[in-house]
């Protein structure tokens, strides 16, 4: 645990990738109770259409959530990812947030090559964008995610200037790559000093 935990409430919003209708097993869900738990608001939306997601209402759902619950941490998985990416470069986040994790963001390679999400490829985000949405993001991601082959390193965290932890063989950091419980991302969640790095589960 954090040497330096969150102290009272403190807003959270945990946000899914493609596909994923928050099944009670999966790390996120996991998170939630978690930090709930603590005293913390939580929010874990059901983002419309999963299995075929339109960005527009995705993104217009994401300002929905960070307009009423109005979190202090955003904590996104796999297309959520990319998802805040694009809020991020229309300046589509009402008002900054204190902190950003990325968890194994897919390249925009990989999402061309589905019909259902290619529209989310390739946000035209820079590091001004992302510093105007958020004090302080950073990226978690495995050296293996069969989503993002050129590594979430390469793709994301160095051309936008991101700390980033590369995990080791841990593929999509999901529930196939056994991610339920994550222990020492509930750290990060309550360390506001964003010196606790995320390591494996």
């Amino acid at each position: 645990m954090s040497t330096s935990p969150i102290a009272g409430e403190h807003g959270f919003l945990v946000l899914h990738g493609w596909q994923n209708r928050r099944p009670a097993a999966h790390w996120q869900s996991w998170l939630a109770g978690r930090l709930t738990a603590r005293g913390h608001e939580v929010t874990h939306p059901q983002l419309p259409d999963p299995d075929d997601p339109d960005l527009d209402t995705w993104l217009a759902e994401l300002r929905t959530h960070l307009t009423a619950s109005r979190p202090r941490t955003v904590v996104c998985h796999s297309l959520a990812c990319v998802l805040w990416l694009h809020a991020a470069a229309r300046g589509l986040v009402p008002a900054p947030v204190d902190r950003v994790l990325l968890v194994a963001p897919p390249s925009g390679s990989v999402l061309e090559g589905y019909a259902q999400v290619a529209a989310f490829a390739r946000p035209p985000v820079t590091p001004a964008h992302l510093a105007a949405a958020a004090a302080y993001t950073r990226v978690v991601a495995a050296d293996n995610d069969p989503y993002c082959p050129d590594g979430a390193a390469a793709v994301y965290a160095e051309p936008l200037g991101l700390p980033v932890d590369v995990l080791p063989g841990e593929a999509h950091l999901d529930l196939d790559a056994g991610y339920g419980s994550w222990p020492s991302l509930l750290d990060w969640c309550l360390d506001p000093s964003n010196s606790t790095s995320v390591t494996p589960r």
